[in-house]
């Protein structure tokens, strides 16, 4: 895998190689909904995924609407506030219950696509820097609407930062779910508690 980290980074994959996605061959996501094998914790886990994907989206349209003159800059500033919170906490924990705890034990379950698992914790490192930089804009926007200064510049990098790592987080997520969810619908008596 190290070999094809460049090639397979979220910066330049396209989807998941061909050798992680023999069991999606088998588990289309189509099959996934109604699937008797796909239990509550992966119905929640897929529920987080939208929420982040959510929350992502409701802070580009905050955003935009910034810049567009449709939000006031105070009340900007308590919506970004608040679902910055949630967006960044609840995504980096998010990543640490995966790395720590999912991953491993997925890991175990089908030789064939282990190597994909260490493919998705590098992601996660790969993100983290996306994540940091997103709050180090949020705050020198924020610091800017509590300083009464001009936002425009603010919120266009904040807007070019979102977007950045929309690109990034919709394949990870992505090729996470195509990951996942197959290995547990083929393997229902896991053990991920």
């Amino acid at each position: 895998m190290s070999d094809d980290r460049g090639a397979l980074s979220l910066a330049r994959r396209e989807g998941l190689p061909d050798a992680l996605r023999v069991l999606l061959a088998e588990y289309p996501r189509e099959c996934w909904e109604g699937h008797r094998n796909l239990t509550a914790l992966m119905r929640f886990w897929l529920e987080r995924h939208l929420i982040f994907r959510e929350l992502e989206a409701a802070l580009l349209a905050e955003t935009r609407g910034l810049l567009a003159g449709d939000r006031e800059p105070r009340e900007f500033a308590a919506q970004l506030a608040r679902l910055g919170n949630a967006f960044l906490g609840d995504l980096q924990a998010h990543h640490g219950i995966e790395d720590l705890h999912f991953f491993p034990r997925l890991q175990r379950l089908d030789t064939r696509i282990a190597t994909g698992f260490d493919l998705l914790e590098a992601d996660h490192h790969e993100i983290e820097p996306r994540l940091q930089a997103l709050a180090e804009r949020a705050n020198a926007l924020l610091a800017a609407i509590r300083e009464g200064a001009p936002t425009a510049d603010g919120a266009g990098r904040l807007e070019a930062e979102l977007l950045r790592l929309q690109g990034f987080l919709d394949r990870h997520l992505t090729d996470e779910e195509e990951l996942v969810v197959p290995v547990i619908l083929a393997n229902p008596d896991a053990d991920l508690d």
